[in-house]
């Protein structure tokens, strides 16, 4: 046994702990495609954890979390592995903790109606656990069959049903968490004081490890209704999507497909409704696909044309509504409808959408054979505000198209934005004949490929990640979006982990560079700018209300703030938790801060520029709307504004405490905070 698994077992004699080669090996990264190329090539595990553990309680979790901070052992918090962005890859002297033995429900609560259950607890027998009660969480990523509720929370989690039900941070209403200085905190969100919920949501283990969430629930879905159309240009298919949820209609699912991907699901339903597939061999055609991959540039350009787009049969959209009443469906549905055909869509049917609903999680389990036959495949999740998605896919498409084989479709969108999911498909290009040559020949494609295209999406606008997170995969560009952003995260994980021992590497840009973010704000000169096709509008911080609301209701739109609006400045309203505005609760899927610029107590300038739902670290703006000022002022902001005249939707009742006061944990780690980035503001100067 080695010294630190023996120092373990000294400490915590009733704690599970291993070091044997085969854990070790299991426990060494996650899913990230990258590491699926050092397997083939024949390095399957560089990095080896010192010791797996597994803790069954919080108060396990916190004993060892001391013992590792005056040790100064990193700990890496790990769910089921499922994550494709390197946030896991333990060095030699790292102790991995393994939180599945943590999986009981501590109570479910059919009033609210929320649950309380643990980190551990994995996906599908959760939901399986809920539809026998008569509720469901409306959380179903791909990974549903191998991720936890931690893995969900660490990395912003979308589920395929975000469009009715939202993604993981909708879903929490409160956390137990274990600092890395093992401190248990219990955190509850909140409008109108300081909320430390959004930054625990996305932190990737860098902050704490979550040990338990309360998330809320809504009854079990009792009927769906289908739809699928085709649309000539794939923009009319967006614009059609961008108009079903800008005139209040939340259906669950809503996924546009481009014409090469749209052809493949179309082929995939008719191999399926025939008969199985034969099992495929690794090696077959391996050769021919090596050869189509070798140069993508040609085929990319004959695919997103106009001949090659109607070759394939154009884009396709499906939609699912699901409602917890037998007929519930029908209105929305029929309104999509008409929406679509208004925007060129042709009617296809239900077959489709029923289809891809059959074989929904099957998408997940198909890379193996493309390894195998000396390619590689992977996906880049990126968002950004519907005026700025063409230019988003556009631009990503020109990066990566020399070096690899690229497809898209556009599914979790809101009425602000929408999130752009790319498939690469690659192979060696030029490489020579050997083994060695061709592997090392993919890598670079590969690297290659996730530069161009990280870097294409902040320069169009977008964010780095939707939902998948940042891990290292994408950390040497977070800068590029977060700016100095950097910095305010660095200052959080010195408040939650003094001693640094939470997953040290993830997140985080290796780079020392200060550079600024990439943020595509406009002037400040005019209080009120609008954003039409993303119904949004950047408001001046010194704007009154009352003002920035006339200016509005000019152009047809209204910040939708129920009650006297009175002489309060933008900046203000927003610090109090913009008091008036619609309840959260009410709509998920609808936020109503899509970006900000503010300044800092510590001085630094803080852009984050309007993007639908980021998942790069810890939402940043809790720092600010709702805190009372504590953190900083708001110079501006990017609001969500409405027509006048829509209903707005409304999700079931949900009852908790919206506002409960901050307990001592939670005032303790707030002050920390506070002179985190004060000292981060006196270095900057």
């Amino acid at each position: 046994m080695n010294l630190l698994a023996r120092e373990l077992g000294s400490a915590f004699p009733e704690l599970r702990v291993s070091e044997d080669d085969a854990d070790r090996v299991a426990y060494t990264r996650d899913m990230w495609p990258r590491h699926h190329l050092a397997v083939r090539a024949g390095h399957p595990a560089g990095n080896r954890p010192g010791a797996i553990v597994w803790p069954a309680s919080t108060d396990g979790v916190a004993r060892l979390a001391r013992w590792a901070s005056r040790r100064g052992v990193a700990l890496v918090p790990f769910g089921a592995g499922s994550g494709v962005c390197a946030g896991v890859l333990p060095r030699a002297d790292a102790v991995v903790v393994d939180l599945k033995r943590m999986a009981r429900v501590r109570g479910l609560d059919v009033e609210a109606p929320a649950i309380d259950v643990e980190g551990g607890h994995m996906g599908l027998p959760l939901e399986k656990l809920l539809e026998r009660s008569g509720f469901t969480l409306g959380h179903f990523p791909s990974s549903i069959l191998c991720s936890t509720v931690g893995g969900w929370v660490a990395t912003r989690s979308a589920g395929q049903c975000s469009g009715a039900y939202g993604k993981i941070e909708d879903m929490v209403v409160a956390l137990e968490c274990v600092t890395g200085d093992g401190d248990v905190l219990n955190l509850r969100r909140r409008t109108s004081a300081p909320d430390l919920v959004p930054l625990i949501v996305g932190s990737e283990g860098t902050l704490a490890f979550v040990t338990s969430a309360t998330l809320r629930l809504h009854p079990a879905v009792a009927s769906r209704s289908f739809g699928a159309w085709s649309f000539p240009v794939i923009r009319q298919g967006w614009e059609a999507m961008r108009e079903i949820f800008q005139q209040g209609l939340r259906p669950a699912v809503a996924r546009l497909y481009d014409p090469f991907d749209a052809m493949l699901a179309r082929h995939a339903r008719a191999k399926s409704a025939a008969t199985e597939a034969a099992p495929h061999a690794p090696g077959m055609g391996g050769v021919a696909l090596r050869g189509l991959l070798r140069r993508p540039g040609m085929l990319n350009h004959l695919l997103h044309s106009n001949v090659g787009s109607r070759m394939l049969g154009g884009a396709m959209l499906i939609v699912a509504f699901e409602s917890a009443t037998e007929s519930g469906t029908g209105r929305p549905a029929d309104r999509a409808r008409g929406i679509a055909q208004s925007m060129g869509g042709t009617w296809l049917g239900e077959g489709p959408a029923r289809a891809w609903f059959a074989r929904r999680y099957s998408v997940s389990y198909r890379q193996a054979p493309v390894f195998a036959d000396g390619a590689f495949v992977d996906t880049m999740e990126v968002a950004a505000s519907w005026s700025k998605l063409g230019g988003l896919y556009e631009s990503v498409r020109r990066a990566v198209g020399p070096h690899v084989l690229v497809t898209a479709h556009f599914s979790h969108a809101y009425p602000d934005g929408c999130c752009i999911y790319f498939t690469f498909a690659g192979s060696g290009g030029g490489a020579g004949p050997s083994k060695v040559g061709w592997d090392a020949a993919c890598e670079q494609t590969y690297d290659d490929t996730w530069r161009s295209a990280l870097r294409a999406a902040t320069q169009a606008g977008g964010t780095l990640s939707h939902h998948h997170g940042v891990g290292r995969s994408k950390a040497p560009r977070l800068r590029a979006e977060l700016g100095a952003g950097v910095e305010v995260v660095k200052g959080l994980m010195r408040a939650f982990d003094p001693a640094g021992i939470l997953n040290p590497g993830a997140l985080m840009p290796a780079s020392t560079s200060t550079s600024t973010s990439t943020s595509t704000s406009t002037s400040t000169s005019t209080t009120v700018q609008i954003d039409r096709e993303s119904l949004l509008a950047r408001i001046d911080g010194s704007t009154e209300l009352a003002a920035a609301e006339e200016l509005l209701n000019r152009a047809g739109l209204t910040l939708a703030v129920d009650g006297p609006l009175g002489p309060l400045s933008l900046a203000e309203w927003l610090a109090r938790g913009a008091p008036g505005s619609r309840d959260g609760w009410l709509d998920p899927v609808d936020h109503l801060v899509a970006g900000l610029d503010a300044t800092l107590a510590g001085g630094q300038s803080l852009t984050l520029h309007p993007a639908p739902r980021r998942a790069v670290g810890p939402d940043l703006t809790a720092m600010l709307v709702g805190a009372q000022g504590r953190f900083g002022r708001i110079d501006a902001a990017w609001l969500r504004v409405h027509r006048l005249g829509v209903e707005r939707p409304t999700s079931p009742p949900f009852e908790c405490d919206r506002d409960p006061a901050p307990n001592a944990g939670e005032q303790g780690v707030l002050d920390a905070i506070g002179s985190a980035l004060e000292r981060a503001g006196a270095i900057a100067e």
